[in-house]
């Protein structure tokens, strides 16, 4: 693709995440949150649709599994409150959606655990929580050692996000058979897939978060989507206020682990629904009934980002 015309699908409007199409039952008083840096107002137009600029590529991440679940209901036993995601997938350049692209999505669940990885995950029961405050116990171990520690660390340091809060890291094999909050759908010929999950809980260092990827070039075959090539690797964010109101459900509220907020995130780039942050809706003071999450992600099918690197 030339500079000139990279250059010309950056300056599109940026619209609201999304687009219009909620699931019933949110109505009349509900709540909306809506996307921070987000440009409102006419859009530009290109053969009768709206544009939006490319969405921003992050980590992957060390706990992604190729997927091999085509499911919209990715639940499973997880506890939680409902959550709704409904995503539009557009090319970026010429503002058409992408039919037949495979996205994925995989998440914590309400306490912070990730499914493949539930002896790595930090959690949200206790492991990576707030420190213990006040005066040790009188009867600790009075013989510590005295000697400083000498020699150089070797082997390579841990890698990825959770528990740590950093970036791009290495992926993690799984330690389990478990995949709850995993799944993959094709996108119908107006670019929609739509997933039934529950609201992601927290971990140590990160924000609430869901992760994506979009895939395209390949084929539907028996053991799942297969071939083509990644052309978007990011993560979905959620406003303050819900994952406020979130906190005051079960089993979220039981929680002990430090929550990060979406400023101090250190993947989150800032800038609202370019950067992944989703637009929601769910009933004032109900959010236990369920939300709605909506976002349209601008992407290059040409482009390969598979979030592994760095």
């Amino acid at each position: 693709m030339s500079e000139h015309k990279r250059d010309m699908s950056r300056r599109r409007v940026v619209l609201a995440g999304g687009g219009a199409v909620l699931a019933a039952g949110i109505g009349a008083g509900a709540v909306a949150t809506a996307s921070a840096g987000q440009t409102k107002g006419k859009a530009e137009k290109a053969s009768g649709e709206a544009c939006y600029r490319l969405t921003s590529e992050t980590t992957e991440g060390p706990y992604y599994i190729d997927a091999d679940k085509i499911r919209r209901d990715i639940t499973e036993d997880r506890e939680g409150i409902p959550l709704t995601l409904r995503l539009k997938v557009i090319d970026a350049d010429t503002c058409k959606p992408l039919r037949n692209a495979a996205v994925d999505i995989w998440h914590c669940d309400a306490l912070g655990i990730y499914s493949g990885y539930e002896s790595l995950s930090t959690g949200g029961g206790g492991g990576g929580g707030t420190p213990p405050t006040g005066t040790p116990p009188t009867d600790a171990p009075t013989d510590a050692p005295t000697d400083a520690p000498t020699g150089t660390p070797t082997g390579t340091p841990p890698s990825g996000e959770p528990g740590g809060g950093g970036g791009g890291g290495g992926h993690e094999e799984p330690t389990d058979d478990k995949r709850y909050l995993r799944g993959t759908q094709l996108t119908d010929k107006q670019g929609y897939v739509e997933f039934r999950t529950v609201f992601p809980g927290w971990y140590r260092g990160r924000c609430v978060h869901i992760h994506t990827k979009v895939h395209v070039g390949g084929k539907m075959t028996s053991a799942g989507y297969e071939g083509g090539h990644t052309c978007h690797t990011g993560q979905l964010f959620f406003a303050e206020p819900a994952v406020l109101d979130s906190a005051k459900v079960a089993p979220y509220s039981t929680s002990t682990t430090e929550r990060t907020t979406l400023d101090d995130d250190t993947i989150y780039p800032g800038n609202g629904t370019e950067g992944g942050l989703l637009a929601l809706k769910y009933p004032k003071g109900k959010i236990a009934k369920g939300a709605v999450a909506t976002l349209t992600m601008g992407v290059d099918p040409d482009e390969t980002h598979t979030g592994t690197s760095s």
